[in-house]
């Protein structure tokens, strides 16, 4: 059994789709957990239609008060739902008809290779969609500039592959996802770091999501290698600036919730990644050589490596 975990809050122009491509897949062993974060549209009311026709298939709930972000409303599911296998939904995407089967047959290659109690992630590629789901690019993975087959630790620290609505993972890994951090930047790359920590990040090349582009979507996809994402960068400094900033708090926060799990070169590597701001500028530029914590592709590389030359370390000390 697949529980498939939909986290919901004002998706009444989308969410009929997203769970009709769901409905229509290859492998039909899923259940659909719905939880409404409190939704001021018809939202709720259409996820409660679809669990009517089709009972024991899709569950819904509401939260009593509205979390404030997906992250918070699919983190408190995550920590409830242990299953063998997890699979995680954004309610505006479509599924293409054989995502749970491509999913399940690579998270069962990799079981097979390193043994079921192995904590495993598995993440694919999507295709770029407008909101009328016109292709806008047939790789997300290739339009971001990015390389999913990088897994290493001091990778993920940086930044994240793994879209968390193309996302599987086991129980062995589920059952680390016990609390709400102090800190963290995403519900997907909470987990792809415990993975990275834990057990073992695998992928599947194609895609298997329409990744709806759209104005109200809290994340999308920009063509890293454009001129356009280069005056993006260079108009939105401080927001650049706290995304990196955000990776030192959450390796932080993840050091506090298992700093007694980690043991060895991960643990040291966790915790000099998270004391980077506490280092003169030039020390943290010879740290992050040393660890090659380095995020991918010339243009974020070269944005990281401008931030650690200008910002002064934390706590008055001077650079």
């Amino acid at each position: 059994m697949v529980i498939i975990l939909l986290a919901t809050y004002n998706g009444e122009r989308y969410i009929s789709e997203l769970i009709e491509s769901i409905l229509a897949q290859t492998v039909q062993d899923f259940k659909v957990i719905v939880c409404d974060d409190r939704s001021t549209d018809s939202t709720f009311s259409i996820v409660n239609s679809y669990a009517e026709k089709n009972p024991g298939k899709i569950v819904v709930s509401q939260n009593e008060t509205n979390t404030g972000s997906p992250k918070f409303n699919f983190l408190q599911m995550m920590i409830e739902y242990k299953n063998d296998y997890v699979m995680l939904c954004d309610q505006d995407d479509v599924w293409l008809p054989d995502k749970i089967d491509k999913c399940i047959s690579k998270i069962r290659e990799m079981e097979t290779e390193f043994g079921s109690s192995m904590p495993v992630l598995v993440h694919t590629d999507l295709k770029v969609v407008d909101e009328d789901l016109n292709l806008v690019s047939s790789s997300y993975e290739k339009m971001s500039n990015k390389d999913f087959s990088i897994t290493a630790l001091n990778f993920v620290l940086t930044m994240n592959n793994a879209a968390g609505c193309t996302t599987i993972y086991n129980k062995a890994l589920a059952e680390y996802i016990q609390t709400v951090p102090g800190f963290f930047v995403m519900h997907d790359w909470w987990l792809a770091l415990t993975a990275a920590v834990f057990g073992k990040i695998g992928t599947v090349t194609e895609p298997t999501v329409l990744y709806r582009q759209h104005g109200e979507n809290d994340k999308g996809a920009k063509r890293v290698l454009s001129p356009r994402y280069v005056f993006y960068v260079l108009t939105h400094i401080k927001t650049m600036k706290s995304m990196i900033e955000d990776s030192y708090k959450q390796a932080g926060a993840f050091l506090e919730v298992f700093g007694d799990k980690i043991t060895g070169e991960n643990k040291e590597l966790i915790s000099i990644y998270a004391a980077l701001p506490l280092m003169p500028r030039m020390k943290r530029l010879k740290t992050v050589n040393k660890y090659k914590t380095y995020m991918y592709g010339f243009a974020r590389k070269a944005v990281q490596i401008f931030f650690i030359k200008t910002t002064k370390k934390k706590q008055g000390g001077t650079a």
